[in-house]
């Protein structure tokens, strides 16, 4: 293992911003879940499928789209098998872990891109965990196919608008231009291009782990970015459930974690309230004491991060 691996990014990755938005696909469905970093949680997928039932009771259509890493801690045969059938039922486009299952990139690792400022010892694992998983995959050679065949990315027409699904940034797969640290460091003039180029009115992402939500204006135009951090652990301070962006014309009955009203629609981080301590001691037969993935992970899948649902949201200007 060298030290890029894990940092660097595959030429495979790589799209034009102009690309994004070249071909469209209409969704009639009155509800857009996007749902990024499930990681191979099969009780967080319960629960956003009892989300989509609960809002059909009310009589909204829901389109479920899952934006990449729906693979992560899946590495046991039956629950590969489970979660990439459950997740390719739907609209599925590729993360840089998903990628790397169905064709790994020599020398990528991970496949995440770590940038600078993430520890080393962080990236290590992720590499492990890697591994472990693909040795996992390679025993599934159907899905691989199936994964390989996932685009890297979606636009939808939504209500009259260009949702641009993706699971990094608008330039590569493992991009971390839509991360949280990306907006805290102010990435106005780079996002700004990025919505010209594409001609996108909202981007959805996930892949830094870390939710956003941002709305602003780009050439008197208003754009939003969605960066819903992860489906299948905690994002916010003492807080284990997941989030998912939620898109929609109607307002979710179920209270949001935060969002805005944009051109008409409403589009919010909403919680994923699956039952943790099932999914801990299943993680726990996975990926015991010691293990890469539960020195990585173990702790956020208990307590979240350090966000605050106010520290997601960003000021509207650019």
């Amino acid at each position: 293992m060298t030290d890029s691996e894990g940092r660097s990014c595959p030429l495979g990755y790589r799209y034009n911003p102009a690309s994004l938005c070249e071909t469209v696909t209409p969704v009639s469905e009155d509800v857009l879940y996007v749902i990024g970093g499930l990681y191979g949680n099969p009780f967080a997928l319960d629960e956003i499928e009892q989300m989509a039932r609960a809002e059909e009771c009310q009589g909204r259509s829901v389109k479920l789209v899952f934006n990449g890493d729906f693979n992560w801690f899946n590495a046991s045969d039956e629950l590969f098998r489970d979660i990439n059938n459950r997740v390719l039922s739907h609209t599925a486009s590729l993360g840089n872990v998903d990628y790397e299952l169905a064709k790994p990139s020599t020398g990528a690792g991970c496949g995440c891109a770590y940038p600078d400022f993430v520890d080393q010892g962080v990236v290590e694992r992720s590499n492990q965990i890697m591994t472990r998983l693909q040795n996992t995959a390679e025993l599934h050679r159907d899905i691989q196919q199936r994964l390989a065949a996932l685009p890297r990315y979606y636009s939808l027409l939504f209500e009259g608008l260009k949702i641009s699904i993706l699971h990094g940034d608008p330039e590569s797969l493992a991009g971390w231009g839509l991360a949280h640290e990306s907006f805290d460091a102010g990435n106005g003039h780079q996002l700004a291009e990025w919505f010209r180029m594409s001609g996108a009115d909202v981007m959805a992402s996930a892949h830094t782990c870390l939710p956003v939500l941002w709305s602003g204006l780009v050439d008197g135009r208003s754009r939003l970015v969605a960066n819903n951090g992860s489906a299948g652990m905690g994002n916010l301070n003492a807080d284990p459930r997941g989030l998912i962006t939620r898109i929609s014309r109607a307002a979710p009955t179920v209270e949001p974690v935060s969002g805005f009203e944009h051109a008409g629609l409403q589009v919010h981080l909403m919680p994923v309230d699956y039952d943790v301590h099932a999914w801990l001691k299943q993680f726990d037969r996975l990926w015991p004491e010691g293990s890469a993935a539960a020195h990585s992970y173990r702790d956020r899948i208990l307590e979240g991060t350090f966000l605050s649902p106010d520290n997601i949201v960003f000021p509207p200007a650019l």
